[in-house]
């Protein structure tokens, strides 16, 4: 599932497109979602969806993309960090993103991540506030690095 520039994802354009974007840390029971925008490279936590014996809230889902209406997708896939083997939770964060896409019909690209939520966690330490919000912060650390690479990309 290479895409263009190496970047791996499905439906995706040449060029990743300029605008907002949603990213997704992808869990059985919740998912972690984030909004920013590629030309200040800000991000932000936005919200945790439930999912229901694995399967996502999609119609709450499509009403975020139908709010936001985003120019693509990140979804977050979990590596191992000695390795970067891909592992049962890498699998479905991949199933995620290739339904997320079908049903978007937007480019969805998938960001290699490790500890995000454990990095997630220690931010809301430091800063006073309940972990209730870490899968959304954990979102925002997967699109902040989304938009790192990006800038990061020869033109």
């Amino acid at each position: 599932m290479a895409g263009h520039d190496g970047m791996e994802g499905v439906s995706l354009p040449r060029t990743p497109p300029t605008g907002r974007y949603l990213a997704f840390d992808f869990g059985l029971r919740r998912i972690g979602v984030a909004t920013g925008q590629t030309l200040t490279a800000t991000t932000s936590p936005l919200c945790i969806l439930q999912s229901r014996n694995g399967v996502p809230d999609w119609p709450a889902i499509q009403a975020l993309i139908d709010e936001w209406r985003p120019v693509g997708l990140v979804v977050g896939l979990p590596q191992r960090a000695h390795n970067n083997e891909e592992q049962l939770s890498t699998r479905q964060a991949r199933k995620f993103g290739q339904r997320l896409s079908g049903r978007s019909g937007l480019p969805v690209y998938f960001q290699p991540e490790q500890y995000t939520s454990v990095s997630a966690e220690q931010m809301l330490q430091v800063a006073g506030l309940p972990a209730d919000h870490v899968d959304a912060v954990a979102a925002e650390l997967i699109l902040a690095q989304f938009f790192h690479e990006l800038q990061s990309r020869p033109v």
